[in-house]
């Protein structure tokens, strides 16, 4: 019997998946025909996911892309940076980066992979820094950064990183492939937690990594995805996967909601720092102009009365929501110097903005006199 396709691409729930004849699983085993094994190894919902992904941000590119589906946006980069460094490496970062990448970094000093900072925005000390290390494997950079929002020139950075003959990772997270397109200015690798905006909902994690090299792709990463277990689930990729038909609709809406909140807190007495992609008097606004389709939901802001008053200003919150988490349909707040980045030294910290009273918020795309009325009401003074 003949069935027709679905609609919706199916949630392939099984562990392993059946051989036609020991010839067939030999052959899928080399290689020389395709299919699935094992879960870890692959499924077709994981595989949809991947794909998809990889065509959203090679959209408009030429040439082919390559993704795999991770079990979190962590795994995902630890796949990545496992595979690409080896003792005696360099890892060449921003001082403003996710706790969690930045300790994953510092972790593998044990195995010889070293680490260095630099304001990656700041061309004329970067190549000083970049010559220095003959050694230099991979430059990683999250632009947006997370917390405060500093944007990196990814064509320029991409041009040098090459001459040095690294290679280019960066974390798109926080811009999404319809904010920007990492690959199609020179990136070699591009990175996801798909936790956030890509599922858009709050209902899973996990992680994905595209590329355009296939040799980089089937000799390095998918052997360690496979090796430690960084395969994502067919749940979670089936919720990117219905994600994902709303993603365009809901960063227009999440940039027009930010923009509406980062205006009313440049206007309000007891902010001191407003970062936003959107400002336009943003210290990166070339560089925002010239990469950026839209600016995305995140931003920061650094109240008065530092610690104190970022914590009353969470604790007074009713409609937004206090959650380490960020890229969901609802506003989420977030204290980094408490939550995301609380293992990073206190001085390392306050050297790159993030200071006690910095509080982030990730504008969702509720009614917007909502939003601004919670923060204002939170903030403790009137609508200014």
């Amino acid at each position: 019997m003949n069935y027709n396709p679905p609609h919706q691409v199916p949630l392939v729930a099984a562990s392993s998946f059946v051989f036609d004849s020991i010839e067939q699983g030999m052959d899928i085993f080399d290689g020389v025909e395709k299919g699935h094994i094992y879960g870890r190894f692959g499924n077709p919902t994981v595989d949809a996911a991947a794909a998809k992904i990889a065509a959203l941000e090679n959209y408009g590119g030429e040439g082919e892309v390559y993704g795999l589906f991770c079990a979190s946006g962590m795994a995902a980069i630890a796949t990545v940076l496992t595979g690409l460094c080896r003792p005696g490496h360099v890892i060449l970062t921003q001082g403003d980066l996710y706790g969690g990448t930045s300790a994953l970094i510092d972790d593998l000093a044990p195995h010889g992979v070293r680490r260095i900072t630099a304001d990656l925005r700041d061309s004329e000390r970067l190549e000083d820094r970049l010559a220095e290390h003959s050694d230099l494997s991979i430059v990683y950079v999250e632009t947006p950064s997370n917390p405060t929002l500093r944007c990196t020139d990814l064509a320029y950075l991409a041009d040098l990183v090459h001459h040095y003959g690294a290679r280019l990772v960066v974390d798109n997270t926080f811009a999404t492939p319809i904010g920007q397109q990492p690959l199609l200015l020179g990136a070699d690798v591009v990175l996801h937690s798909t936790t956030k905006y890509l599922n858009g909902h709050g209902t899973g994690v996990a992680g994905a990594i595209v590329c355009k090299d296939k040799q980089l792709m089937d000799e390095v990463f998918v052997p360690n995805y496979r090796l430690y277990g960084g395969t994502g689930n067919p749940w979670d990729a089936w919720l990117v996967l219905n994600g994902l038909k709303t993603l365009a609709l809901r960063m227009e809406r999440h940039s027009s909601n930010a923009q509406q909140v980062c205006d009313f807190l440049l206007r309000h007495p007891e902010v001191v720092t407003v970062n936003y992609p959107g400002i336009p008097t943003h210290p990166d606004c070339g560089t925002i102009d010239r990469q950026m389709k839209l600016h995305g939901g995140m931003l920061s802001f650094e109240l008065k009365g530092g610690l104190e008053a970022a914590k009353a200003f969470m604790n007074r919150l009713k409609f937004c929501t206090l959650t380490p988490t960020l890229g969901d349909v609802d506003t989420l707040v977030l204290h980094p110097a408490t939550m995301s980045h609380r293992s990073i030294d206190r001085e390392v910290r306050l050297a790159n903005g993030i200071t006690d009273g910095l509080v982030r918020l990730s504008i969702g795309i509720e009614d917007i006199e909502d939003i601004v009325d919670d923060i204002d009401q939170a903030i403790g003074g009137g609508k200014k």
